[in-house]
């Protein structure tokens, strides 16, 4: 078994206040990080355009059968992850409180 080199910073790394001080080498990361990234790549030069038309007209054609999860897919991408009601009614009552003062802006 391997263990790191001690710091030269402290007992792991960080000041008095639990915040990492310079020179800190950080974590090792993934080691998959590089074949994922490799792979990543093969993937994009393979996908033509023709390939994501393909593919998204099929996911449209499922959406359109009744699939649900296609349609949280193709909703997902398109339309972007919905906004809670919560924000909505906070964004509302925050306008309506500029438009009483003047609509400053």
């Amino acid at each position: 078994m391997m263990t790191a080199a001690p710091s030269t910073n402290g007992s792991d790394g960080r000041d008095h206040h639990g915040r990492f001080v310079q020179g800190n080498p950080g974590g090792p990361g993934n080691p998959l990080g590089p074949a994922i990234a490799r792979l990543r790549a093969e993937l994009v030069k393979a996908v033509t355009p023709a390939d994501v038309r393909a593919i998204a007209r099929a996911l449209i054609r499922r959406a359109r059968d009744g699939d649900t999860l296609a349609t949280r897919i193709l909703f997902g991408y398109v339309l972007g992850r919905p906004v809670e009601y919560d924000v909505l009614t906070r964004i509302e009552a925050l306008e309506a409180e500029l438009e009483a003062k003047g609509g400053a802006a």
